[in-house]
């Protein structure tokens, strides 16, 4: 339902770019040659040949956008990112052209008017993305292009559906309420959304409330109560739309296989296989060399700060599971006192732990003490970005109580992650880990990892 709307904003971006792209070819033209921002010294070249880019650049602005990743839409990247992902996209877009211009011989185009145009055209695409966006909130504030959902099911799986339509608003879904047969929650609000009846009471408020959409998130248990709801509220000429109840039998994104023609289905293919794998492990041994080169002065000076807040050992070392769960020994500055787990059980840390020191509150917070796992991540324990290791305790405890979660060992744990630029570190909700940690699994690309090392080292110097 989310995707639908969001196929016809990423459809207007597009169009948007391109009408942006061609006019900006005009305009490059006349601010160079008509209004002569610099002085023309060659004469004034036809307009014809650079009309010929702009069929060049429809066609080829897309795809470097797209790689450049404008298209796939995000709540969490600001106007700032988006900018930047846009002058970064209209100079390799540029740089491209030039490059392939320079087989083109019946006609030499100006350097200068390219640069003109790779500027101008910064400018309208990102004003015309953010004069859309606006426009398209406006309509669906207004009550424009609005869809009414009913949420069959308020437990946690109806929840989780409210929370992602709540967090998508510029999509235009608005919740009108629950139905639920659990007496305790009649004509109560959950997340700001009333509770309008029971399942009885299907088609008269499917006509009260005007719904537009109708989306089932009952348990694995109702499931003959979900089959009838789907017949009844088919017969009201509503979409119907049903969410699994299978995050207790969570799976990675499945894939097809072929045995010798037939098809199999495969329920735990992870983009991080193959020829990705390799990249990744490149990337990693070449990032983490450089991080190390460029921080290895750091390493005596926090060092010495450590050893003269309480004289006791610069390193801290524990057992964590990684990739496949195998367990391997991750290394940290200290940052608590040296008698933390005096009593030789496992602890999580807590908000205002009053086992961090004070050298290594400075240290956690800038994220400085994760700096030794560098190391791991050369010898191939670990990689700058994944799940967050955990340890083998840890992990016995969440693995029976959360099938899903040793779905985070199919790849090497990370120094980062996405959970963790979202907050979700220490003692935090082990189910919203759980998925972040999947989401990046299942969502894995260079530039992903790029954007994490970018928020994680961005985090480090602001205060929360």
């Amino acid at each position: 339902m989310i995707a639908r709307r969001r196929q016809t904003q990423v459809a207007l971006y597009l169009v948007g770019d391109v009408a942006a792209t061609a006019a900006s070819v005009l305009v490059a033209y006349w601010l160079r040659f008509v209004i002569e921002i610099v002085p023309v010294t060659k004469g004034v070249p036809p307009l014809a040949p650079y009309l010929r880019l702009i069929p060049v650049t429809a066609l080829l602005w897309p795809v470097v956008f797209y790689f450049q990743g404008l298209y796939q839409l995000r709540r969490s990247r600001s106007r700032f990112e988006e900018a930047l992902k846009v002058v970064l996209a209209v100079a390799l877009g540029t740089v491209i052209l030039a490059a392939g211009l320079n087989f083109y011989r019946d006609f030499s185009y100006s350097r200068l008017t390219l640069a003109i145009f790779a500027g101008v055209d910064t400018v309208a695409v990102v004003l015309t993305r953010w004069a859309i966006a606006a426009t398209l909130r406006r309509i669906r504030r207004s009550g424009g292009n609005l869809q009414r959902v009913l949420v069959v099911g308020a437990g946690e799986l109806g929840r989780q559906v409210v929370e992602r339509l709540q967090n998508h608003q510029e999509y235009g879904f608005r919740v009108a309420g629950f139905l639920d047969d659990d007496p305790g929650k009649q004509k109560r609000k959950i997340l700001d959304v009333p509770v309008l009846g029971t399942t009885h009471d299907l088609e008269t408020v499917i006509l009260a409330e005007a719904i537009d959409q109708v989306v089932l998130a009952l348990p694995l248990s109702a499931h003959h109560r979900t089959v009838q709801l789907i017949r009844r509220a088919g017969n009201m000429l509503v979409e119907v739309k049903v969410v699994p109840d299978l995050l207790q039998y969570y799976v990675l994104r499945a894939g097809i296989e072929d045995l010798d023609g037939l098809p199999v289905i495969n329920l735990t293919q992870v983009p991080l296989a193959g020829w990705n794998q390799i990249v990744k492990r490149a990337f990693d041994l070449v990032g983490a060399s450089l991080i190390l080169l460029g921080t290895c002065w750091l390493f005596p000076l926090i060092a010495w700060a450590i050893k003269r807040e309480d004289g006791g050992p610069v390193f801290y070392s524990q057992v964590r599971m990684g990739l496949d769960g195998r367990s391997f020994r991750m290394w940290k500055f200290r940052s608590m006192r040296i008698d933390a787990e005096a009593d030789g059980q496992a602890h999580w840390t807590r908000n205002r732990d009053p086992r961090v020191t004070r050298i290594g509150a400075f240290l956690r917070r800038t994220n400085l003490d994760e700096l030794p796992q560098l190391i791991n991540v050369i010898k191939g324990e670990m990689s700058l970005v994944g799940p967050r290791p955990e340890r083998p305790e840890f992990v016995e405890r969440f693995r029976e109580r959360y099938p899903e979660y040793m779905a985070r060992h199919r790849v090497r744990a990370g120094m980062t992650g996405w959970a963790q630029v979202n907050g979700l570190r220490g003692d935090t909700s082990i189910r919203k880990r759980i998925a972040a940690d999947l989401f990046y699994i299942e969502n894995w690309s260079l530039a992903l990892d790029l954007r994490i090392l970018w928020m994680t080292l961005r985090t480090a110097f602001r205060r929360h």
